[in-house]
């Protein structure tokens, strides 16, 4: 706020000297943007050979190309073409919130775009990324925006199986395998059409679809699963369906897992073979679980370090892309404001030209230097300002950086230690040490969630509301009252945040220090005022009014910029109590 205000003052500056010596100023140059459309055509066909081929890694760098290149307007079907497509990629290498992130872009080119597939693929996406991170409401919504398209037969059926999918991953099998059913009988595909009528492209979804209802057989605990299983392998090793091959095999393997071990194992190495070469997040991972499963000795160590570095791997490029999307940002900000700046200086000068015609050269060389000073004095603000904020961003990419690395090196300690000290072929040592790989996953998958971007619009109540639930455990019920008692739509975005983060850190600090069963949260508007009150019943106590400085300095400092304050006390019963104000 503090640069857009001296813009404006300088501007004003600016303005009124020129009026006041009332002389003629040139109009600047305008630089003529390069058409770059045939090279983006050639590019777009380079991209897409290798994404159909499986080839992401060479894939991804083309399109990050094309969109470098190209006018989003002039541009834009292939534009919107290669961000879906960085968005698939992105999705395959288990980095949802970055698909999420890219797909996001697409949304506003789509009412511009005639043909439904743009606007069926990024529903597709969401609904994707949705389902991989367990928000398995919004995964419906977008399953059923996509479903609800005017599209071809094809992509309506791979829509309703994506209704069909959520509902399996919400343990409702039986919903799921009716609606997989019609569509590989009666469905989608024409009157009972069988399948070995069926062409290559409907023959793969028909596939996805059998070896579904397999899964969903199989939660059910029913012997059908083997032979839906069997044939979508059978379809998949017909049509060389690469990325899906590892799947049909993890899921023979679980099948086999307790009737016959061994075949369990071979399922599970020709599972994590093919997973290694399609190289995507998803199949290695269920591949290397299904190994794990099936292992003893140092087999199970061997696969263990190997699911243990993937999990690694994954959040090393997580933080790289996070801080690429950081820049990213800043950036396109930086050009935005840059750009606005041109234009007010350009509409000063036209208003000049119809004004001045007639003035000396003596006042003409006095404007000039002047509006040169100015503008130099306007172009060092912004990079000033743009220069702390580019730190600002910086510092927060670190702080993420070192809470993974804190909290996955005493994991990854803890969980080799173990393997070296015990026999992992006892079956209570093996569930044990698959409790600790999955805890590391979920670890980092919540710290990914927990720094992401915050919703400040019509979603800001659900979403804080699910931040708050989501510390509920076996060991801690929280209750919340007051949320939905006004309007959030009506308070400052910069004060949402810092509402959600505060009380984000509170949640975090109390988990940690505190050892209380129930805690509360209660949200009251009182004249322009918002007051939170924290209670819990924590048992041990703590100093806290000598050690707030330490524990609580980056929440006082959040609500210090807001104009807000909290206050910290110990109940007569011993249970803890946080007060917090900040005007609306």
């Amino acid at each position: 706020m503090k640069i857009s205000a001296s813009v404006k003052i300088l501007v004003s500056i600016f303005f009124l000297v020129a009026v006041s010596i009332s002389c003629k100023k040139e109009e600047p140059a305008t630089a003529k943007k390069k058409n770059n459309t045939a090279e983006v055509k050639r590019l777009t066909i380079i991209g897409d050979n290798y994404f159909e081929n499986y080839n992401f890694k060479d894939a991804y760098p083309i399109y990050k190309k094309i969109i470098s290149l190209s006018d989003p307007e002039k541009d834009r079907i292939d534009y919107v073409d290669a961000l879906i497509s960085i968005a698939y990629i992105q999705q395959f290498d288990g980095n949802y919130l970055e698909s999420e992130s890219t797909a996001t872009k697409v949304l506003p080119h789509l009412k511009y775009l005639k043909k439904p597939r743009f606007a069926w693929e990024t529903y597709k996406i969401f609904s994707t990324n949705y389902l991989a991170t367990n928000d398995y409401d919004n995964a419906l919504i977008y399953a059923k925006k996509a479903y609800n398209l005017n599209t071809t037969v094809r992509r309506k059926a791979n829509a309703l199986a994506n209704i069909a999918l959520v509902y399996m991953h919400q343990n409702n099998c039986k919903k799921a395998i009716k609606i997989y059913i019609q569509l590989t009988t009666t469905g989608y595909y024409g009157n009972k059409k069988k399948a070995n009528t069926l062409k290559d492209f409907e023959l793969l979804d028909y596939a996805v679809m059998r070896s579904n209802i397999g899964v969903c057989y199989f939660s059910l605990g029913d012997s059908k699963a083997l032979s839906y299983h069997k044939e979508a392998l059978k379809i998949r090793l017909k049509l060389n369906d690469m990325p899906n091959l590892p799947d049909s095999y993890s899921n023979l393997s679980n099948y086999y897992l307790k009737s016959d071990p061994l075949l369990a194992k071979k399922y599970a190495q020709k599972a994590y073979k093919y997973a290694c070469i399609v190289d995507t997040y998803k199949q290695k991972k269920y591949a290397l679980e299904t190994l794990i499963k099936t292992s003893t000795g140092n087999d199970l160590k061997k696969y263990s370090n190997l699911y243990i570095h993937l999990i690694n791997d994954i959040n090393e490029v997580r933080l790289s892309q996070k801080n690429q999307f950081a820049n990213s940002k800043y950036n396109f900000r930086k050009d935005k404001e840059e750009n606005l700046e041109l234009k007010a200086q350009k509409t000063e000068n036209e208003l000049e030209m119809q004004r001045q015609k007639n003035r000396s050269f003596i006042s003409y060389l006095i404007i000039f230097v002047s509006a040169m000073a100015l503008v130099f004095i306007v172009f060092y603000v912004i990079k000033k300002g743009k220069k702390e904020s580019n730190a600002e961003v910086f510092k927060n990419e670190m702080r993420i950086s070192e809470k993974l690395q804190f909290e996955l090196e005493k994991d990854i300690d803890k969980i080799l230690l173990f393997s070296e000290n015990h026999n992992l072929e006892k079956e209570g040592n093996k569930e044990e040490f698959l409790a600790y790989l999955n805890k590391i996953y979920s670890k980092t998958r919540n710290i990914s969630r927990k720094n992401s971007e915050i919703a400040t619009g019509e979603n800001f109540e659900k979403g804080l509301k699910e931040m708050i639930s989501g510390y509920t455990s076996l060991e801690l019920n929280i209750i919340i009252n007051g949320l939905n008692t006004f309007s959030w739509s009506k308070i400052d975005r910069i004060k949402k945040i810092t509402i959600y983060r505060v009380v984000q850190e509170i949640m975090d600090l109390m988990k940690t220090l505190n050892n209380a069963s129930l805690a509360s949260i209660t949200f009251k508007k009182e004249d322009k005022n918002i007051l939170i009150t924290y209670i819990d019943n924590g048992s041990e106590r703590q100093d806290y009014s000598t050690d707030s400085n330490k524990r609580f300095s980056n929440i006082e400092n959040r609500l210090k910029s807001v104009k807000g304050f909290f206050h910290i006390s110990l109940n007569a019963n011993r249970s803890f109590k946080i007060f917090i104000k900040l005007p609306i």
